[in-house]
Order: C-alpha cells, then structure tokens, then sequence
C-alpha cells in the first residue's frame, strides 16, 4: 500500500508514523510466528525421536530371531562347489566328490531354408509329454505354422517346461530350432512331442510339422525329428555315500546345508567341506542394538537440552514425552527375567556408564560369553520375555498407528493448523486497522493543507494592509 505521498500537504512525517504503528501492530504476529516454530520444532523432533525407537526396535528385533545365535559358517578347499549353512546344521568336516553336474535336455531340429515356410495346412495340436509324467499340449492356427509361429508359442505358453528359440548356422538351410527344458536332470527332460490335426479347422497335412519337431512315439520313420543331448542328473558323493540330484543346487543331504555345483572334481584331488560356528553373527547384531540404543539415548538428550549460557532450551526442553520414551526403553533393557549362568546384560559384558547412560561393550568378556554360553545369551535376547520381546512391545506403543507418538504429533498439527488460523485473523485485523490509519492520516493532510492555505491567504491580507495603512500616513 502506497503511503509515500502522504505528509506532502500538512509537511507532518506522516508516512513514518503510519510505518511505525505497523511495526507496534504486528507484534502480536511475531509471537503468533514465534509460538508455530517452537510447534513445528516439537513436531519435528518427535519424528527424530520416531525414526531412532524405530531402528532400536529393528535392532532388538533381530536379537529375537533363532539365526542370529549359533549361526554357522562353511569353508571349502576348491571351486567344485560352494556351501552355506543354516543354524540347523552340525558343525564337522565333510568329504564332497562331485562327479557329475546336472544338465537340462536340448532338442535340435534340422535346417530349414525358410523360417516363415508354412509346416500345416490348417490348425495343429501339439502334445509334449515330460520324463515325469506330466503333459500339456497347444493349438496353432494355419498363420502360425511356423517355425518362427512355433517359437513364439512355446515360449508364450506357461506349464509346457520347455523353451525355444531359432539358431541360424549360416548354411544354406540355416534356420534350426531349439527346444531347452527349462530345469536340470533326467525328469525335466522332454519323453515325446506329439502333432496331431486340430478340433477347429484341422490340418489334413501336417508332415512337415511333424518332421520339425516330431519326437519319441510321434516322430516318423524318414522324418527330420529331432537331434537329443540328453539330460543328465547331479552325481556326488558326501563321506562315501552316493548323492543323486535332479539340479546343481542340493539341500539337505547334509541338514541345514546347501550345496551348490559348479564343476566335477578334478582327478585325485579330495574335496572338504568345513562347517564350524561362526559368533560373529551374534557379536554384530548385539553390537548394533548398543549402537542404537545409546543413538537413540544421544537424541533424547540432544532434544532436551537447556543451554544455561544462552538461557535457551532445546526443542523439548522439559517435554515429558521424551523422558517416558527414555524411562521405559531404560526399564525394557533392565528388568531381565532370565537365569543361569548369564543373566542380565552385564555378565556378558555390556555395561551403563553412570555418567552418559550409554551402554559399553567389554569385547573379550562378550566373546567368552558367546562361547562358552551361547543358550544363556539366547534366552536373555531372545526368550518368551526376553531382551528383543520387551523392547519391542515398548517400541511399538510408542511408534505404533494412533499411539504415543502420533497422538502428540496430530495434536501438534491441530495447533499450528490453530495458529495459522490466528495468524491470518489478526493480519486481516491489522490490516483494516492500519487503512484506518491511513485514511485518517489522508485526511489530517488534506485539512492541514487547507489550514496552511488559509494561514498564507491571511498573512499576505494582512500585510496588504499595513503596506496600505503606512502608505496612508505618509
């Protein structure tokens, strides 16, 4: 709003009154502004305070699962296989002689001058029948009896168990077809490839269909048919006892472990699987619990401060909802219930320091714990109201849809949705006010225009006057 203009007829600094008044007239916005930044601050604090309860919670969560404790590691001495292991597995030494890998069944047709040469005359049925007994067979119409018509429907039918695709050989018939069974080993393989008329618009000659893919029963004598590498199963050996496998990855013929093939075992050579227990597992998952438990007790501590220099606090200097998030996760971490040998936190090393509330780790001390009481450990983390179960019910009553924490935050959004409401009311307000001003102010120059007018008009009447009295006397 323009207000430079006015004062020019009274001479009064009207423009500068008027801005000043503003600045006396908008005080009560800057409290209002001042009040929604400490709200957004809270708010914002209390999703840090969220995101921290959260990766706790993910931490000790992990200290509740069974694989986190007495978990194993493998070690082999060649690149015939690889092998990992579950926490069901035994530790021990394991001899694995690979003499045979798994491979899947190919099927070669002959060469064909013309991928788009028509093989039927009218619609076809083709059945593939598997090694396993299982058979499902598919349509092609006339358009699509064709090699490249053929591809293409394979591949586009799920359950057949099989792939295709086209090779070109660069020969003066170079277009072959190849059939791949999809899995490894003998059952995969395909037993038969069937042609047959179809129920719609039959195909009365379909021979050159039949000599592209014929197979076992259904292929004819002279015909093309198809050139067959045959499947072949897994073949090993475990400390002497024969393995037969349909693939190259094997579960549980040793329990809990899984091996992967790779290639046969050289010659002379004797192959050795290692599965000892790896502690290393339990070691970091307790390790990033500690971390962040005392990240998040650094947050809390962080968010409440109170700065005696500056005299000025944190975002939740004196917020209760901060200091019952840090009671209660205090109390899930202490009140054990366990027994044995160890029974609380600070028999396997991991202590409070009485001055920062931290927790601290004793490396050697955890180490020992995990070694020689492993199931101590596991029932003090992982038990019916273990470490892990305790954390987690506290965590969620804060974290949780419509719990602690989003109670206080939709609260908070309530308010500032409040404050913006009462911003906006008292900008209106001043605003009309300060127009108020303004036309007041317009009119005080306009009369004080007019008066200074009058004032002059007079003088110059006056001194008209004497200048004709004095000229009089004269």
């Amino acid at each position: 709003m323009a207000i430079s203009s006015i004062g020019v007829g009274s001479g009064l600094p009207l423009d500068q009154l008027l801005e000043d008044l503003r600045k006396s007239e908008n005080a009560p916005l800057a409290l209002l502004q001042s009040k929604a930044t400490d709200y957004q601050n809270r708010f914002t604090a209390y999703g840090t305070i969220k995101s921290s309860i959260e990766a706790l919670k993910t931490a000790s969560d992990a200290l509740g699962k069974s694989e986190t404790f007495g978990a194993l590691k493998t070690s082999v001495n060649t690149d015939a296989f690889t092998a990992s292991a579950s926490n069901k597995a035994i530790a021990g030494q394991y001899s694995v002689n690979v003499t045979q890998l798994a491979t899947a069944q190919t099927l070669t047709s002959g060469g064909y001058a013309d991928r788009k040469e028509e093989l039927a005359d009218g619609s076809v049925k083709i059945t593939i029948a598997l090694e396993n007994g299982e058979s499902k067979d598919f349509t092609l119409s006339r358009d699509q009896a064709t090699m490249e018509g053929l591809v293409k429907a394979i591949n586009a039918e799920s359950g057949l168990g099989v792939s295709a695709t086209m090779v070109n050989d660069g020969s003066g018939t170079p277009h072959r077809l190849l059939i791949t069974a999809n899995d490894t080993g003998e059952k995969a393989a395909v037993k038969g490839i069937t042609v047959a008329a179809g129920e719609t618009n039959g195909a009365s000659d379909f021979s050159k269909l039949q000599n592209l893919i014929g197979f076992g029963a259904g292929e004819p004598a002279g015909g093309t048919g198809l050139t067959v590498t045959a499947a072949k199963n897994a073949e090993l050996s475990i400390n002497g006892i024969d393995i037969v496998s349909q693939g190259n990855t094997i579960e549980d013929a040793i329990e809990g472990v899984t091996l992967t093939l790779s290639k046969e075992t050289e010659a002379g050579k004797t192959n050795t699987l290692s599965i000892t227990r790896d502690d290393s597992v339990t070691s970091k998952a307790i390790n990033t619990f500690v971390s962040a438990y005392n990240n998040l007790q650094g947050i809390i501590k962080t968010l409440t401060a109170y700065d005696v220099d500056s005299q000025k606090g944190a975002a939740l200097t004196g917020d209760s909802l901060a200091r019952r998030v840090q009671t209660q996760v205090r109390a899930a971490l202490n009140s054990s219930e366990a027994s044995g040998a160890i029974a609380n936190l600070s028999q396997m090393g991991i202590s409070t320091d009485p001055v920062t509330g931290n927790l601290k780790v004793d490396d050697k001390k955890l180490t020992a714990a995990l070694k020689d009481n492993m199931a101590d450990v596991q029932k003090l983390f992982a038990g019916e109201n273990g470490l892990s179960a305790r954390m987690a019910a506290v965590a969620t009553e804060f974290t949780k849809s419509g719990g602690i924490i989003a109670n206080a935050t939709d609260s908070i959004s309530q308010t500032l949705k409040d404050l913006e409401k009462q911003y906006d009311a008292t900008t209106e307000r001043i605003d009309a006010k300060m127009e108020s001003y303004r036309r007041q102010f317009v009119a005080l120059d306009s009369m004080m225009a007019q008066m200074n007018s009058v004032s002059s008009y007079l003088t110059q009447q006056l001194a008209m006057l004497n200048n004709l009295s004095s000229n009089s006397d004269k």
